[in-house]
C-alpha cells in the first residue's frame, strides 16, 4: 500500500490527496476560509490576503497560493489572523460605497457577507469613496468603480476564460483601477456582453443590467398585451434561490408565477429551439453536400456572434444564418399580433446577458420595433417573484400556452453545452429508434469539458464535430483550424458549460453546472417527443405563418451587403 501524506490543520491530521493548494485541504476538514480573489477555475492571484494561515513558526501564508506538503502544521483561526482579516475588511469598507440596501448585490455580496461574519460593527477609518463612477453604456452590464475592491476576478475571467480582454488593471498604487483601454465606455470596448465578469464579481462593482421595472410598467398598462417566453436553461437555474430543494425542472412553477404577475401569454423557447434545429439541420446538409463554407458554426449564442464579428470577421460566412431560438419564436409571436389593436410587448426570460444586446440589434427589428422588447435574466425573474410576494414553493405547476405548448427533448437540451449538437444529430439520424437516439448521448457530445470532439457518419461521409464552451476555447480551436485541422460542424457557447451557467443565472460552480445540465437531460427524458421534426406544431407553422416566409422570419444576415451562401 502506498504511503499517504498528511498535514495538520488546527490540530486535526488531514490526508493530502492531490489538492493544488491549502484552501482545498482546509475545506476537507469543514472550514470555509474567507476569500475574495479565489476562484478554482481561474489562475491564482493572491491579492485579497483574506485566506492567510499561520504556520508553526509564526509566519503567515496565503492558503490559495501555498502548495500543501507532508508534515505541515497550520492554524486557520488565531487571534492574530482574526485581527488581520478584520483590518483588511475595514480598509476595504473605508474605500467602498456603503449604500448596501440599494445595491443590486445586496444579500449576495461577499464583502457584506464577510463584514457580517467577522462582526464588523464600525469602521475606524473615514469613508474615502468618491462619487459614483457608473458606466451604464452597455445594454448588458453596469459598472460602478466605487464598489470595486481590486480582487481581479473580472480581469482574469475576461482574459483567461473568455479571451476578450475588454478590461484590465490600470494605474498604480492608490490610483489603481479596473478599466477599459484608455478608459473608454465598456460598450465601445471589445466587450461581447457575455457578463461573466459580473458573474464572478464579489461586490456588485459589475452587475447585470436590470430591466425588470420596464416589464412591470408594461404589465401595469391595461392597453398593452404582454407575452413572454422562457429559455430552456432558466427552468433549472432558479430553484435553490427560491427555496426549492434542488436545481430541478421548475418550468411549471415559473409559468404559475408569471400568470400571477399578469402576463397574458406564456411560451417555452424550446419551441424556437425546435425551429432552429430544423433550419440549422437543413443548412448544414446543404453546405455538406456542396462542401461550401464549412465548418458551420452555430449562431444561437449572441456573445459568440459578437466575438466573431469583432475578432474573426472572416469567419462570418461560416456562421449559421439561423436566428437564435429566442428570435425565431419572437418573430413569429410578434408577426401574429400585427392585426391587434392593443400594443404588444414581448418579453424573453433568458439565462444570458448578451441576449439584451441581441434583442436591440437592428437585424431583429421590424419597422424599427424589436421583436423582443425586453430581455430579463433569471436573476431579474427571481427578483420580480420576490417583489410580487409570490411564495414559489406553494404554487401548483401550470402549463405554457398554446400554440407553442408542445416541445421536444431536443429543444430542452439546447441550454447545456453539447445540446445543440445532439439535437441536430437526432435530426440527421435516419434511425429514430429509442436505442439509436440514446446512443447519440454517448458519442462525446455530453459533459462539461470546454472542448469536445466527435466523428459521426452521415450517409457515406465522415462528419467531424467540435463542441466548445468558453470563448478562450473557441479562439484556441480557430487557431488550430488555421494550422490545418478540419471540422464540419462547431457548436459554440460563450459561457463555460453553456447557457446553464450564463451570467444571468445565479452564479454556479462546476458541480452546480453539472446538476443543472443533468436537470435538462432529465427533462428531455420526460418528453414524449425526442426529435424536433416530430413536433406537430412545426408542421402547422411551416404550412401556415412560415409558408413562403421562412427566410424573412427565421434567418438573419450578419454580413452587411452580402447574403450567406
Amino acid at each position: 500500500m502506498d504511503k499517504k501524506d498528511f498535514m495538520t490543520i488546527d490540530g486535526v491530521p488531514v490526508e493530502i490527496d492531490g489538492e493544488k493548494n491549502l484552501l482545498e485541504v482546509i475545506r476537507k476538514v469543514g472550514i470555509k476560509m474567507p476569500t475574495f480573489c479565489y476562484h478554482s477555475e481561474l489562475s491564482i492571484y493572491g491579492a485579497c490576503r483574506m485566506c492567510m494561515v499561520e504556520n508553526e513558526w509564526g509566519g503567515i501564508d496565503a492558503a490559495c497560493s501555498t502548495i500543501p506538503k507532508a508534515g505541515m502544521n497550520i492554524k486557520t483561526n488565531t487571534q492574530r489572523l482574526r485581527k488581520y482579516r478584520k483590518n483588511i475588511l475595514e480598509l476595504l469598507l473605508a474605500n467602498h460605497c456603503r449604500d448596501c440596501t440599494t445595491c443590486n448585490n445586496n444579500g449576495k455580496c461577499k464583502l457584506q457577507d464577510l463584514a457580517m461574519r467577522f462582526d464588523i460593527k464600525d469602521v475606524r477609518f473615514p469613508n474615502t469613496a468618491s462619487q459614483p463612477e457608473i458606466d451604464d453604456s452597455s445594454l448588458c452590464i453596469t459598472r460602478d468603480a466605487n464598489k470595486c475592491i481590486l480582487c481581479g476576478d473580472c480581469v482574469r475571467m475576461c482574459n483567461e476564460i473568455q479571451n476578450v480582454g475588454a478590461i484590465d488593471f490600470a494605474h498604480r498604487g492608490s490610483k489603481m483601477t479596473i478599466s477599459t483601454a484608455f478608459e473608454i465606455p465598456i460598450a465601445e470596448s471589445p466587450c461581447v456582453g457575455c457578463g461573466q465578469c459580473a458573474a464572478v464579481c464579489p461586490t456588485g462593482a459589475i452587475v447585470v443590467k436590470n430591466d425588470a421595472q420596464k416589464v412591470w410598467e408594461a404589465l401595469d398598462d391595461m392597453n398593452t398585451k404582454v407575452t413572454v417566453q422562457i429559455a430552456p436553461a432558466v427552468r433549472v437555474g432558479l430553484g435553490k434561490k427560491l427555496e426549492l430543494d434542488a436545481e430541478g425542472n421548475a418550468i411549471g412553477l415559473i409559468v404559475a408565477a408569471l400568470r400571477r404577475m399578469g402576463f397574458d401569454e406564456i411560451y417555452d423557447t424550446s419551441a424556437g429551439a425546435d425551429l432552429t434545429v430544423l433550419e440549422e439541420g437543413n443548412e448544414f446538409i446543404k453546405r455538406l453536400d456542396k462542401n461550401s463554407n464549412l465548418p458551420l458554426f452555430t449562431s444561437c449564442c449572441p456573445a459568440w456572434v459578437q466575438y466573431c464579428e469583432k475578432n474573426y470577421p472572416e469567419l462570418l460566412p461560416n456562421v449559421s444564418t439561423c436566428r437564435s431560438p429566442m428570435e425565431m419564436l419572437a418573430s413569429i409571436v410578434k408577426d401574429q399580433s400585427n392585426s391587434s389593436s392593443r400594443r404588444h410587448v414581448h418579453v424573453a426570460i433568458m439565462p444570458c446577458t448578451a441576449k439584451k444586446y441581441e434583442a436591440a440589434r437592428d437585424e431583429f427589428k421590424v419597422n424599427g420595433v424589436p421583436n423582443v422588447d425586453y430581455v430579463i435574466t433569471t436573476q431579474e425573474l427571481i427578483q420580480m417573484i420576490r417583489e410580487a410576494g409570490i411564495i414559489f414553493t406553494e404554487l401548483e405547476p401550470e402549463a405554457v400556452d398554446m400554440p407553442f405548448g408542445t416541445i421536444t427533448g431536443a429543444g430542452v437540451i439546447f441550454g447545456v453545452t453539447g445540446g445543440v449538437t445532439e439535437a441536430v444529430l437526432r435530426r440527421l439520424s435516419t434511425d429514430k429508434s429509442k436505442a439509436s437516439l440514446m446512443s447519440i448521448a454517448y458519442q462525446g457530445v455530453r459533459g462539461m469539458k470546454g472542448v469536445k470532439e466527435t466523428t459521426v457518419m452521415y450517409g457515406d461521409k465522415e462528419v467531424k464535430i467540435a463542441v466548445v464552451s468558453g470563448l478562450k476555447n473557441v479562439s484556441d480551436l480557430i487557431e488550430r483550424m488555421k494550422s490545418g485541422e478540419h471540422y464540419d460542424f462547431i457548436e459554440v457557447m460563450a459561457c463555460p458549460g453553456g447557457c446553464i451557467s450564463g451570467a444571468g443565472q445565479p452564479f454556479a460552480q462546476k458541480d452546480i453546472r453539472e446538476n443543472r445540465g443533468n436537470g435538462l437531460y432529465a427533462a428531455d427524458k420526460l418528453c414524449n417527443i425526442k426529435c424536433s421534426e416530430e413536433n406537430p406544431i412545426m408542421m402547422s407553422l411551416y404550412n401556415g405563418i412560415l409558408k413562403g416566409r421562412v427566410h424573412d422570419l427565421l434567418h438573419v444576415n450578419y454580413l452587411p451587403g452580402k447574403e450567406h451562401e
